[in-house]
């Protein structure tokens, strides 16, 4: 049957009509929150490339907290930035840091809020690498040891769920054996397992303060041209004992995000990084694009795309959005 018979347009006569047929929604409970942790007391610091995006002390993280909770939002995933770096990035996995520090401030003000540790060291180390750097390379198993120490140092502190980011080979097998020798076996591991070496990352670095002084992150981060690789990251991040996956950046990978989704059965998560988010936002503040209209589109896709829940910035004035 074809038109006139067949008319499509039926479905799209209005709001109702095209909310009754919906096939991709997206809730607050579906979004995961980025903060980023300093020291200090009554800190809130605007990050300048991030507008709407600031840097907490932890007194201000669980008000924060509170605030995302009463959203509906499903949690929070925290990037530490500690008062002093060093080379093997022990801030890390002190259990007096900064990400731990704030885990605890946080699972003390809103106990049934999730949240997620990002686990790599590039916040830690004053090289801004993701683990042991010889000043050429990035030496991957003598990290792993410091990834387990960090994944347990974090789940002591409250981590509902650790998310491994450095794209070490074998880390989440590593991350594993810890979180069970410490009698953590019930911590799921959320593997940043397809992580790609993105232009898209900028803002967020200097968020982080984690930009690398040398060189770049190419050696281990994924290349931006390949698909099929990501599929084998998955794979072997899997075996190793990951619980969920998750794609990072989201939007220019939508085709890996449904890769992902159609041959396995996990939760997936996609992250819609800062560049992501710095680029809609500068082109909402100049008229260019309806806020609305481009949030919503923009976390439609991700969901659309395969990705069970997103992490992004947009998180709280979305579920505002929402619960008005």
């Amino acid at each position: 049957m074809g038109f006139p018979e067949l008319r499509l347009r039926r479905l799209r006569r209005s709001e109702s009509m095209r909310r009754l047929v919906r096939e991709t929604r997206v809730e607050p409970s579906d979004l995961i929150y980025p903060l980023f942790c300093v020291t200090g007391r009554g800190v809130r610091e605007p990050v300048a490339s991030m507008p709407g995006v600031d840097r907490l002390s932890v007194d201000q993280l669980a008000r924060e907290a509170k605030e995302i909770e009463r959203l509906g939002v499903a949690g929070v995933i925290l990037f530490g930035i500690p008062a002093h770096k060093d080379a093997v990035g022990s801030g890390a996995y002190d259990d007096d840091g900064i990400i731990q520090q704030s885990l605890r401030a946080i699972k003390d003000s809103t106990p049934d809020l999730l949240a997620i540790a990002d686990v790599c060291l590039c916040e830690y180390t004053d090289h801004g690498h993701c683990g042991v750097f010889d000043g050429r390379d990035v030496q991957n198993d003598p990290t792993l040891e410091l990834l387990a120490r960090t994944a347990v140092s974090a789940a002591r502190a409250g981590a509902d769920i650790i998310a491994p980011s450095d794209m070490m080979d074998g880390r989440v097998a590593a991350i594993r054996r810890a979180l069970d020798a410490e009698s953590f076996e019930t911590t799921p591991i959320l593997s940043y397992a397809a992580k790609y070496a993105s232009a898209f990352y900028g803002p967020s670095r200097e968020a982080a303060e984690s930009a690398p002084s040398s060189g770049d992150r190419r050696g281990y981060q994924m290349d931006p041209a390949n698909g099929r690789e990501a599929l084998r990251e998955i794979a072997a991040d899997l075996e190793e004992g990951a619980d969920m996956i998750l794609v990072k950046p989201a939007m220019p990978y939508l085709d890996v995000v449904r890769a992902a989704r159609e041959r396995f059965e996990v939760p997936l998560l996609a992250y819609q990084v800062s560049g992501e988010y710095s680029m809609l936002r500068a082109a909402i503040e100049r008229g260019w694009l309806d806020e609305q209209r481009a949030v919503e589109e923009s976390l439609t896709a991700i969901r659309r795309a395969g990705a069970d829940a997103v992490i992004t910035y947009f998180a709280k004035e979305f579920a505002r959005r929402v619960g008005a």
